[in-house]
């Protein structure tokens, strides 16, 4: 089986993961701002803690977005940096399928509307629903503001994941359960990386590129 090192930076929490054997190790913790100065530790920690080294892996997967501009382009240069100096394979995960593989991994949801708060009013959203273990993208990955989302196949157990559902009383959508309080893991990211790295989608460093799905993240609302 490979051995996959993942990582994550795309909200507040800062998350690293190793895909060994088949089952998955990880880091977490909530460092605010702190991304890129604990990012790179993180990683040589547990790798030491597994007696590895970057020549071991066989592929290096990173949450590439939707989430904070900053924190996903750090999540991008260090997956780009270390790819490139290991030659290997790099697999970009998003960080929405991240939090619906939470939901399934953690409260058995078996549909997931994931959302991260994007600011600006607007928030980061999409459907997954599960199939053998793994949970697979319905329709597309979309930002809008909480009283635009809209899904149009619901199951009785829908359930909310992630930041964007602190809007919970401006989203039409009705859920069973709801956690705001979720952020994606490295571990989920890992484990959807080693499914993708089964069909062949690892790309080169140069190929592996940051998802925003917001073109103007620097801008103010009133400047758009």
């Amino acid at each position: 089986m490979p051995r996959i090192l993942a990582l994550d930076t795309a909200t507040e929490a800062c998350s690293v993961a190793l895909y060994l054997d088949g089952e998955v190790r990880e880091h977490f913790d909530i460092l605010p701002r702190q991304h890129s100065q604990q990012i790179l530790p993180m990683i040589e920690a547990i790798l030491a803690e597994h007696g590895l080294s970057m020549m071991a892996l066989d592929a290096i997967a990173f949450g590439r977005g939707p989430g904070a501009f900053t924190g996903v382009r750090i999540a991008t240069g260090i997956a780009q940096g270390l790819a490139f100096a290991a030659d290997l394979p790099v697999i970009p995960v998003s960080t929405l399928a991240a939090l619906a593989q939470l939901g399934l991994r953690q409260y058995g949801a078996q549909q997931v509307l994931a959302t991260i708060d994007a600011r600006m009013d607007e928030i980061y959203q999409a459907l997954y629903s599960a199939d053998n273990g793994i949970m697979v993208l319905q329709g597309a990955e979309q930002v809008s503001p909480p009283e635009a989302v809209v899904v149009e196949t619901v199951s009785n157990s829908l359930v909310g994941i992630g930041s964007g559902w602190l809007y919970r009383d401006r989203i039409a959508v009705p859920v069973s359960q709801c956690y705001p309080d979720e952020y994606p893991h490295a571990a989920d990211i890992a484990l959807l990386a080693s499914v993708a790295l089964a069909r062949g989608e690892g790309v080169t460093a140069e190929q592996a590129l940051p998802v925003y799905l917001r073109d103007n993240v620097a801008k103010k609302k009133h400047e758009r």
